[in-house]
């Protein structure tokens, strides 16, 4: 049984994520802390990413005290909790080859200490010593306890709403270890 270990170069991944209400959009990135990725004879098998949450950062509003401010709300308790919870993490679970590079997986999304299933498809290429990874995960905020402003808990809300699915677009690129 052939097992291959690559480790995330955090500094040449990136996540961004894209929330969206009624008037619009807002997006960023946020930071990788760690992770790994399995490979047994040949196919993915599981993988680990580690996301810091105090490094959300957003790229649409330029206005630097606007910035702060909104950067501190999503750190806050009404969003990621960053303080208390300073990870998220997402886990492979399952890992199935579904043809062109690509895999169908199951795995498990934490975020503020909560922990639900999600699936996806993962495009994965290999070259070398070196696996890049991509998929893009729709995630349900409510579940993890964000419910500012969410049409599901407050009533009238108008145009302040903001709807409850946010975009995490993920880019993974890992080494082999050896």
């Amino acid at each position: 049984m052939d097992i291959q270990n690559f480790k995330i170069d955090s500094t040449q991944s990136n996540i961004r994520w894209t929330g969206r209400k009624i008037t619009g959009e807002h997006y960023g990135n946020i930071g990788i802390k760690e992770g790994h990725i399995l490979f047994e004879n040949g196919f993915l098998k599981s993988g680990k990413v580690s996301v810091d949450t105090r490094s959300i950062s957003i790229l649409d509003i330029t206005d630097k005290e606007t910035n702060t401010q909104f950067a501190g709300h999503l750190a806050s308790d009404d969003f990621f909790g960053s303080e208390a919870f300073p990870e998220a993490i997402f886990e492979i679970m399952t890992a199935e080859p579904a043809g062109s590079g690509q895999y169908h997986i199951d795995g498990n999304l934490t975020i503020k200490g909560i922990t639900h299933p999600m699936v996806a498809t993962l495009e994965v290429t290999i070259a070398d010593e070196q696996v890049n990874l991509k998929t893009l995960l729709a995630v349900d905020r409510t579940k993890y306890n964000m419910k500012f402003r969410s049409g599901n808990f407050f009533a009238n809300l108008g145009d302040t709403l903001i709807y409850n699915l946010f975009d995490l677009n993920i880019q993974l690129q890992a080494t082999a270890e050896h």
